[in-house]
C-alpha cells in the first residue's frame, strides 16, 4: 500500500515532469500499455499501422525478453511487410537526432507476474517504458527502493509481454536523495553501481525536484540513453556513464566541435577512465569534421587490455596495432576511423624513413589523439614529434595523477607539467571525489616497525625504519625474515582468510629475489600455504613489458639505497626457475626464453590474480600502475615512494567489490607517513586524509561501542529479539545490528583487534548473529514483510572459509573424540552452520547425516559419504514435492534446470504450469505463492553453496 507522503511525492514528480514537457497519460495495465505503444510508434514514424502490422512489430519486440537483446532491438530499425506487400521501416528511439522522440510520464501501471507489482512512476519514449522511478518516503533509506527495483526484476518484468524489459535507466528517489543506475537485467545487482547525478563541479543534485529538472529533462534523458549508455557486449550488460564521465566527454566534444586547442582531463586512479575514453573516442570518430581518433597507451600490455575493453564495449570497432607497419596501414585506411596503440608505435610511425611516405598523405587530415595516463617518462618525445609533424591535430590527456611543478621530475621541471604539454583542464574529479561518491574506497594505511609513539601492538616489529639509509640494514637477513613472518602471519587477517588477493612490492629485483626465496623456503617446510607469483625486468624483455613504466623511475624508487648488482643473466634464471614454479601450480607452460610465451605469462598472471588464483603477488615496479584488480586488497610495502608514485601504487587496492571489501589495505615497512601525506595534500587538498585515510583503531573501538549502546537500548539481551512485538521493532534491531556487523567488517581488518578491546563479547556476538539471520529468513517466506525492504548485507556475515568441505574436516575430526567431547564439538559445529549465510538451509540435512550416517564411515570417505547422501535426500525432497503439491516431475526439473542456469525466479504463471491439474483463477495466486516458496527453499537447501 503506497503511504501518504509517498503518494504525493508521486504525483508531484508527475505534474512536475507533465509541467516540463511530458505528456501525462493514464496507463493502467498491459492491455492500456500496448494501446499507447501502437498510437505513438504511429506518432513517432508518422504511419498507421494495422492491427496485423502491430502484431507482427511486437512479435519483434517481443522475441527475446533478454534485457540485453531488447536494448540492442531497441536502437535498431525494424523492416516487415505490411498488409500491402509494402517493406516498412519502424524506428523505436531516434537515436541520432535524440530530441526528436515522443515523450510520456504515467503512475501506478499495475503487472503481475509471480506477484501482482505496482510500479510508481514510468516514463515513455515512443510508447516503450525505458526509465522506471521508485519512490520511497523521506526517511527510509535509499536501498529500499532499490531492493524493490530488484523484486521487480524478478517477479514481474519479464512478465506477458516483458515489455518492462526494455527499461534502460532506473532511478530510485526518498525525495530528499536521488540516484540513477543502467537496467542490470540478470546479472547480479549491485547497488554500488547506482550513482548520483552532479554538476560540472562534481556537487550533487539529489533532491529529486532538482534532479528531475536536469537529468529528467527531456533532451538531457535521452541523450543519456542514445548515446552515454554503452552496450557492453562481451558481459551482455547495459553501463550508463556516471556524471562526472559524462561532463569530461561532453567538454572533450565541445573543444574538438568549437576550437583547435588541447586540453587533458584529472579523473583519479579507479574512476572508470576507460569507459570515459572509448565514449569520447567513439562520438569523436562519428563526427564529420574529424578523420582519424588515435588512443594511445604506454604499453603493448595496456594496449592490448584497451583493444580488448574497447571491443567488449562494441564488438570489432577496433583492429589493435600489432607492429607499426600495421599502425601505419590503419592510418591510410579510410575505415580505420578508431585506433588504438603504443606511444612507442606511433613514435616510429612518424620518425623512421620507410614509413614517411605513407604518413605524409595523413599530415594536413584532422587527427584527435587521445593519451591515457599522459604523464609517462617516455611521453615527453613523441609529443614534441606529433606536434612538429602533423598540422591538423588535437591532443587530450587523460590522468588520475597529474604532473605539477611539485612532483615533476627534476630533469625537466618547465616543461614536463601535465598543464605545460596539453595545456587547460577540462574536468577534475579527485580522489576525495570518488570516495564521497563510493565510487573507490578509502585506504587503511599501518606502519610496521619501531615506532615511539606505539605501544602494545602487533605492529610494533623489531625492524628499522626511521633512518634506513644503507644498503646493508635494508638487506639483513634478519629483517627481511622479520617482514616474511609478518606477511605470513598476518595475510590471512588482511586478506580475510584469502576472501581478497595481496601484493608485496619492493625496491629491487635483488631484495625481491631474496623475499621470493625465503618464502618459497617456509613454504616448503609447511609454514605458509601462498600461492605466489612474481614478474620482474631481467633486461632483454625491458622494451616489451618496462619495468619502469611509470613517469620516472624515480617516482618509484625514491630511494637512499643502491640496487644490489645482479646482471641480467641471473635475474633471468632466477626469474625461470620461479616460472617454473608457477608452471607446477597452474599448469601452465611458460618461460623467459621465447618473448610472446613470456608475454602471455605476465597476461596469465594479471588474470589468475584478478580471479583469486594468485594469494601474494611480488613486483618491483609492474601492476603498480595500469593494473585493476577488483579481488585484490592489499599492498605490503617495502620501498620508499612518493607523490604520483605513491597514489598509484596504493590504488591498486582501492576498487569496488561487494560490501566486505570496505577498504584498501597497505601495510607498510618503511617510514612513508611525510610522503603519504604530501601526495594526497598534492592530488586533493590539505584537509582530504581524514577523507581518504581509514580512522585510527581507537575511534572505531568507540564507535563501536556506541552501536552496541545503541543495539541493547533497543534489545538488551539476544533473547530480548523474540520479545519484540511488531515488525517496526524488528527492523529497528535489524538496523541496530547492521551497523555493528558493518563497523566489525572494517575493525577486525587492523591487526590488533580482539573482542577484549570492545564491550560486545564474541559469544554475544555470534548470538546476536543468530537472532539476525532468523529475521531475514523470516523477511524471505513473507512477501509482504516491511524486512523484505531492508537490505541485511548479509555478505558481511559470511564466510568464504566455511564450505562443506571446512564442516566434513571438522566431521572427520568428531569421530575422534570421546562420547561427552562429542556432543559438545557438534553442537559447536551446528551452531557454525547456523550462523553462515550460506549453510543455514543445511542444518536439518548435515545434523541428520551427523547422527545417521557418519559412525558408519571411514575418514577418507566422508566427503563421498556426504555427498550421496546430498544426492538421496535431493532425490526424496523432490519426489516428496511432486507428490504434496502433483506436479508433473518432468516440468519441474526443466523450471529447476532454467532457474539454475539463469538465475531467474520463476512468474507465478509459470510456477502454476508445473502443476498436473491447473486451478481455478480464483486459486491460482495463492497456490502459486506456496509452490513458489517451497521451490526456492528446495534450491536453497540443495544448490546454493
Amino acid at each position: 500500500m503506497t503511504s501518504q507522503s509517498e503518494l504525493i511525492l508521486e504525483q508531484n514528480l508527475v505534474n512536475q515532469l507533465a509541467s516540463n514537457g511530458y505528456d501525462k497519460v493514464t496507463i493502467k495495465d498491459e492491455n492500456d500499455l500496448l494501446v499507447n505503444l501502437k498510437k505513438q510508434l504511429e506518432k513517432h514514424n508518422n504511419k498507421v499501422f494495422s492491427n496485423s502490422d502491430f502484431k507482427q512489430i511486437l512479435n519483434h519486440l517481443t522475441k527475446s525478453n533478454n534485457v540485453f537483446e531488447k536494448a540492442l532491438l531497441l536502437r535498431d530499425k525494424f523492416a516487415f511487410k505490411n498488409d500491402n506487400n509494402e517493406l516498412v521501416y519502424v524506428e523505436f528511439l531516434n537515436m541520432d537526432f535524440w530530441c526528436q522522440n515522443q515523450y510520456q510520464v504515467t503512475n501506478q501501471i499495475t503487472v503481475e507476474g509471480t506477484y501482482k507489482n505496482r510500479y510508481d512512476v514510468t516514463i515513455l519514449i515512443n510508447g516503450l517504458p525505458l526509465v522506471q522511478i521508485e519512490l520511497k518516503k523521506t526517511g527510509l533509506e535509499l536501498k529500499e527502493a532499490y531492493n524493490q527495483i530488484n523484486r521487480y526484476q524478478k517477479h514481474s518484468f519479464s512478465a506477458n509481454t516483458g515489455l518492462f524489459n526494455y527499461v534502460q535507466l532506473f532511478v530510485i528517489s526518498t525525495g530528499v536523495n536521488t540516484k540513477y543506475f543502467s537496467n542490470f537485467g540478470n546479472k547480479k545487482p549491485d547497488y554500488k553501481q547506482t550513482f548520483y547525478w552532479t554538476d560540472e563541479n562534481n556537487k550533487r543534485i539529489a533532491k529529486l525536484e532538482d534532479f528531475a529538472n536536469t537529468f529528467l529533462e527531456k533532451c538531457h534523458l535521452s541523450k543519456m540513453i542514445t548515446k552515454y549508455t554503452v552496450l557492453h557486449d562481451s558481459d551482455k550488460l547495459l553501463m550508463v556513464l556516471r556524471p562526472y564521465q559524462f561532463n569530461a566527454v561532453e567538454r572533450i566534444i565541445d573543444k574538438v566541435k568549437n576550437s583547435n586547442h588541447n586540453g587533458y582531463i584529472w579523473h583519479t586512479t579507479g574512476s572508470g577512465k576507460t569507459l570515459t575514453s572509448f565514449k569520447a573516442s567513439q562520438i569523436l570518430s562519428q563526427l564529420p569534421k574529424v578523420d582519424k581518433v588515435v588512443f594511445c597507451v604506454d604499453r603493448q600490455d595496456l594496449d592490448y587490455q584497451t583493444a580488448k575493453e574497447f571491443n567488449a564495449f562494441k564488438p570489432d570497432c577496433i583492429d589493435p596495432t600489432n607492429n607499426t607497419a600495421n599502425l601505419v596501414r590503419q592510418f591510410k585506411d579510410s575505415n580505420s576511423k578508431l585506433i588504438v596503440t603504443t606511444i612507442q608505435k606511433l613514435y616510429n610511425a612518424i620518425t623512421r624513413e620507410h614509413h614517411l611516405k605513407t604518413m605524409d598523405d595523413l599530415k594536413d587530415k584532422k587527427i584527435v589523439f587521445i593519451f591515457d595516463e599522459c604523464h609517462r617518462s617516455q611521453f615527453g618525445d613523441t609529443h614534441k614529434k606529433i606536434t612538429q609533424y602533423f598540422e591538423n591535430y588535437q591532443m587530450f590527456g587523460f590522468t588520475g595523477t597529474p604532473i605539477f611543478a611539485e612532483n615533476a621530475s627534476s630533469k625537466n621541471k618547465q616543461n614536463q607539467t601535465t598543464a605545460s604539454l596539453f595545456g587547460e583542464q577540462l574536468h577534475s574529479y579527485v580522489i576525495t571525489d570518488a570516495i564521497k561518491d563510493e565510487n573507490v574506497l578509502r585506504f587503511s594505511v599501518e606502519y610496521v616497525g619501531k615506532y615511539k609513539e606505539r605501544e602494545n601492538s602487533q605492529n610494533e616489529i623489531d625492524i628499522e625504519v626511521e633512518a634506513i639509509d644503507t644498503q646493508e640494514l635494508l638487506e639483513s637477513k634478519d629483517r627481511i625474515e622479520k617482514i616474511t613472518n609478518y606477511i605470513i602471519q598476518q595475510h590471512p587477517i588482511k586478506t580475510q582468510n584469502k576472501t581478497f588477493t595481496a601484493m608485496f612490492c619492493v625496491s629491487s629485483v635483488g631484495m625481491l629475489i631474496k623475499y621470493y626465496d625465503l618464502f618459497l623456503k617456509l613454504k616448503e617446510e609447511g609454514k605458509h600455504d601462498l600461492k605466489m607469483a612474481t614478474i620482474f625486468s631481467f633486461g632483454a624483455n625491458d622494451e616489451m613489458i618496462s619495468d619502469t613504466d611509470d613517469y620516472d623511475n624515480k617516482d618509484f624508487n625514491e630511494v637512499a639505497e643502491k640496487e644490489e648488482v645482479y646482471n641480467a643473466y641471473h635475474k633471468r634464471d632466477k626469474l625461470e626457475s620461479y616460472i617454473e614454479n608457477y608452471n607446477k601450480t597452474f599448469k601452465t607452460n611458460w618461460t623467459t626464453k621465447d618473448s610472446q610465451s613470456f608475454y602471455n605469462y605476465y597476461k596469465d598472471i594479471a588474470q589468475r590474480v584478478r580471479s583469486k588464483q594468485v594469494d601474494i603477488l611480488f613486483v618491483v615496479n609492474m601492476f603498480l600502475t595500469g593494473f585493476d584488480s577488483k579481488s585484490l586488497n592489499t599492498l605490503f610495502v617495502d620501498k620508499n615512494l612518493k607523490y604520483h608514485g605513491l597514489i598509484q601504487a596504493y590504488s591498486r587496492t582501492n576498487r569496488i567489490l561487494g560490501d566486505k571489501k570496505s577498504q584498501g589495505n597497505i601495510v607498510v615497512f618503511r617510514n612513508l607517513k611525510k610522503a603519504t601525506d604530501d601526495a594526497i595534500a598534492l592530488f586533493s587538498d590539505k584537509k582530504a586524509k581524514e577523507i581518504i585515510i581509514l580512522k585510527p583503531y581507537e575511534t572505531y573501538v568507540k564507535e563501536i561501542n556506541e552501536a552496541y549502546d545503541n543495539l541493547t537500548a533497543i534489545t538488551p539481551t539476544f533473547e530480548s529479539v523474540d520479545d519484540l512485538y511488531t515488525e517496526d521493532e524488528e527492523l529497528e534491531f535489524v538496523k541496530a545490528f547492521r551497523e555493528i556487523i558493518r563497523l566489525k567488517n572494517i575493525i577486525a581488518s587492523f591487526v590488533d583487534f580482539k573482542f577484549d578491546d570492545i564491550d560486545l563479547g564474541e559469544q554475544e556476538f555470534e548470538n546476536y548473529k543468530s537472532k539476525y539471520l532468523e529475521l531475514s529468513d523470516k523477511g524471505k517466506k513473507e512477501k509482504t514483510s516491511i524486512l523484505n525492504e531492508v537490505d541485511f548485507e548479509l555478505e558481511l556475515i559470511h564466510r568464504d572459509d566455511i564450505t562443506v568441505t571446512y564442516i566434513l574436516g571438522l566431521l572427520a575430526k568428531l569421530k575422534a573424540t570421546n562420547p561427552e567431547e562429542k556432543e559438545r564439538r557438534q553442537k559447536e559445529i551446528l551452531d557454525i552452520v547456523a550462523g553462515d549465510v550460506k549453510l543455514r538451509s543445511k542444518r536439518e540435512l548435515i545434523e541428520r547425516f551427523i547422527e545417521e550416517n557418519l559412525p558408519l564411515l571411514e575418514d577418507a570417505s566422508i566427503e563421498e559419504g556426504y555427498a550421496a547422501f546430498m544426492i538421496e535426500e535431493q532425490q526424496k525432497a523432490f519426489n516428496q514435492f511432486v507428490q504434496d503439491e502433483k506436479i508433473n516431475a518432468d516440468k519441474l526439473k526443466k523450471l529447476t534446470e532454467d532457474y539454475l542456469f539463469t538465475q531467474r525466479i520463476p512468474t507465478k504463471q509459470e510456477v502454476v504450469e508445473v502443476l498436473e491439474h491447473q486451478p481455478s483463477i480464483l486459486q491460482r495466486s495463492k497456490i502459486g505463492d506456496t509452490i513458489l516458496n517451497k521451490f526456492l527453499t528446495f534450491i536453497d537447501t540443495f544448490f546454493n553453496d
